[in-house]
């Protein structure tokens, strides 16, 4: 045989799956490689909530010479709701030959199959939409911390295979000075005036509050967006309390109508930054090494992790006027110098509206791939909002 899948079970396995992709970015300068334990966390049961209501294998593709050449991720969240039950792939990394992407991929296809899947998508993540997900199409320079990242060729592979694109993710960028267009101005001027509004900096002496804060604005903004699903307020907890040793509390935001949460702005540096010094390892060494990078390194971008308003505040100018205290204190009391926001849908204009607004351009773009089992039966692109 040609190829041949084998499993990831031991140690061995483990560590050649990390190390694949070493070869294939061998000469690409913008690659920058993942923390391992940022990947291995994906695939272990005890650190990855999505097991719980999931299953996750993964392979390495081996040649005749026993070479790894390949690997890939399937996967199956139950609370993943489609049209159809839908798997998911990821964590595809392969030589530049569409015989052996394809043996990964029928293999994938046929294993999901069984488990009762009518298609899959990819590549994603076994976890949430912030990590891992969708396939670079342009924009190919350094990614940003746990942003999917591939030779150009891999779109080839994909769409070869029969793989259509279910959605684009468009990241968008901009240069940190305080310059917006004049209605932001206006309008935060108008808000301004309302006494019981106010901004304030999430402070990490206090984390716990604002992620209870953060829960709120989250279920009354975005539920409706991801098949329904809503943000439980351990989970904000945790989520608040991993990222406190990263954060800086001058890019982070909140404002409140009287004691009532109603916006939020969730930013970070761009850890790659730091973590492109690392060679994927975070041992106390590698920890020590990043302290010392945090303190005297340099780092001038920030990345966007979340923009939210509830319902009751959209279309009143509360994003100009979050937008414009938080500016006041970024462009004018912190290094960064460009920022760069987490990928916003094409099925999602609002979002893209309040890019554009800003005057930030896309800077990237990244798909998300579907393939349905069944080639007759009609390809629909994921709903607007």
């Amino acid at each position: 045989m040609k190829f041949q899948m084998k499993e990831v079970v031991s140690a061995r396995e483990a560590r050649q799956f990390l190390d694949l992709p070493l070869a294939i970015y061998n000469n690409d300068s913008n690659w920058i490689r993942p923390l391992d334990k940022d990947i291995e966390d994906v695939f272990d049961v005890n650190k990855n909530k999505f097991f719980k209501h999931g299953v996750c294998k993964r392979w390495l593709l081996v040649n005749k010479q026993e070479e790894v050449i390949g690997r890939i991720a399937a996967f199956i969240n139950n609370k993943y709701k489609q049209e159809q039950p839908t798997g998911g792939i990821g964590f595809f990394e392969c030589i530049n030959n569409q015989e052996a992407a394809n043996f990964m991929l029928d293999h994938c296809k046929e294993w999901l199959a069984k488990q009762g899947m009518e298609a899959m998508d990819g590549p994603i993540n076994f976890g949430e939409r912030d990590r891992w997900w969708g396939l670079v199409v342009e924009g190919y320079f350094e990614p940003l911390y746990c942003m999917n990242y591939n030779p150009p060729y891999y779109k080839d592979l994909f769409e070869y295979y029969g793989f259509q694109v279910y959605f684009n993710q468009e990241c968008y960028g901009m240069k940190i000075v305080y310059e917006f267009q004049d209605k932001f101005y206006t309008r935060h001027e108008e808000l301004s005036k309302n006494e019981d509004l106010h901004a304030e900096k999430i402070l990490k002496s206090d984390l716990d509050k604002y992620a209870k804060d953060f829960t709120y604005i989250y279920n009354k903004a975005w539920a409706s967006h991801g098949q329904g699903k809503s943000l439980d307020e351990r989970q904000a907890v945790k989520m608040f309390r991993s990222m406190k040793p990263v954060m800086d509390e001058r890019l982070n935001w909140i404002v409140y109508h009287k004691q009532e949460p109603v916006a939020c702005w969730i930013n970070l540096p761009d850890l790659n930054q730091y973590f492109k010094h690392l060679n994927g390892k975070f041992g106390l060494y590698h920890k020590l090494k990043f302290l010392l990078l945090q303190k005297f390194g340099k780092c001038e971008r920030a990345l966007g992790l979340v923009f939210g308003i509830i319902p009751e505040w959209q279309g009143k100018g509360m994003d100009a006027y979050i937008i414009l205290e938080g500016s006041k204190v970024i462009c004018f009391e912190t290094p960064y110098k460009d920022y760069e926001m987490q990928w916003i849908g094409d099925f999602n204009p609002k979002m893209i509206n309040v890019a554009q607004n800003l005057g930030a351009h896309v800077t990237r773009r990244l798909s998300t791939y579907r393939y349905l089992f069944d080639r007759q039966k009609e390809f629909k692109r994921h709903p607007m909002l």
